[in-house]
């Protein structure tokens, strides 16, 4: 299953990270994992968040600029090892990582990552007939 992920564009400023956490802190918004990339300009913040529709109408009011992107959560066997299986299941289908980052927290004796493919659903074709377990909710 796929899940929605908020990338918000910020200047890559002091203070200017805080603005649309601090945003969504006001609303109540809790805030799954996140990842932070940077030029020299402008910064990404991309979001997992269980309510992303609330989140995203709450950080478009306060005027920051959303895109919404479609990722995969897997679990990821925390071993040595383990990260290059999966990626070879997706290497094989001839898929491609745009970028990807871990969940703060882990399931059992796996880690959680998120993974943003150029091809979100062959990708998810490819894991079905593996042993890589796509998550179906962030709600862990």
């Amino acid at each position: 299953m796929k899940l929605h992920q908020l990338s918000v564009f910020v200047e890559n400023r002091p203070g200017h990270l805080r603005a649309p956490c601090q945003a969504l802190a006001d609303a109540g918004v809790n805030l799954r994992t996140l990842s932070l990339a940077e030029t020299e300009h402008y910064g990404i913040l991309r979001l997992i968040i269980q309510d992303w529709q609330r989140a995203k109408a709450v950080l478009e009011a306060a005027g920051f600029v959303v895109h919404l992107v479609e990722v995969v959560a897997l679990e990821v066997p925390d071993h040595p090892g383990g990260l290059a299986d999966v990626l070879r299941v997706i290497e094989n289908a001839k898929i491609n990582v745009e970028y990807m980052y871990a969940f703060t927290e882990k399931r059992d004796d796996k880690a959680v990552l998120v993974f943003r493919f150029n091809d979100p659903d062959a990708a998810l074709q490819a894991l079905e007939h593996s042993s890589v377990n796509v998550l179906d909710n962030i709600d862990f």
